[in-house]
């Protein structure tokens, strides 16, 4: 039997034969299966979802409480968020996921302080580097400013730094594309 752990086996290439199954062909799971869902159950991946987290903008709202918009002007949004063990993950840190969601929100409302309501805009790109981890109780300075802004596109960098220290732990790059409302026949 081949070592469990994922990072000493080494890659195989798979053939044709590996891809295809026909329904006469027994389905058999991948040696590491057992192993992968033991991983999974572990995370919680087989728990119910609780009522309360099914409901209309649930994260939405879980986002805005740890959010605190400082200043806003004319292409640039400041805000400050604390890191709350509701938004971390399993090492305590600001979870990946809730790093994007901010860095989403902010570019949002960093692209509207320059693309007005009269058109519409929508997120073509969000690219993250998470160069740090930020724990709990850690406060961050969630800062986002306008690179580009055009007739079609909106280019808006959002940068996460520790309030104490100024280090930067989260960069986030959003290009939005934006269009003319369309009027409804």
């Amino acid at each position: 039997m081949r070592n469990p752990s994922f990072a000493s086996q080494e890659p195989q290439a798979a053939s044709s034969s590996d891809c295809t199954t026909t329904a006469n062909s027994d389905e058999r799971f991948p040696p590491y299966a057992p192993y992968l869902m033991r991983f999974l159950e572990g995370v919680g991946i087989s728990n119910p979802i609780p009522e309360n987290y099914s409901s209309k903008d649930f994260y939405s709202d879980l986002l805005c409480n740890h959010l605190k918009v400082d200043t806003v002007r004319r292409g640039h949004v400041t805000c400050f968020t604390t890191v709350k063990p509701a938004i971390t993950n399993a090492l305590d840190g600001l979870h990946g996921g809730v790093v994007a969601a901010i860095a989403e929100r902010v570019a949002t409302a960093t692209a509207r302080t320059l693309v007005g309501e009269d058109k519409d805009m929508f997120l073509g790109e969000l690219a993250m580097s998470y160069l740090s981890s930020a724990t709990i109780d850690a406060e961050l300075i969630v800062e986002g400013s306008v690179v580009r802004s055009g007739r079609n596109l909106t280019v808006i960098v959002v940068e996460f730094r520790m309030r104490e220290t100024g280090k930067l732990v989260y960069s986030s790059r959003a290009t939005f594309y934006n269009s003319p409302l369309v009027a409804k026949i």
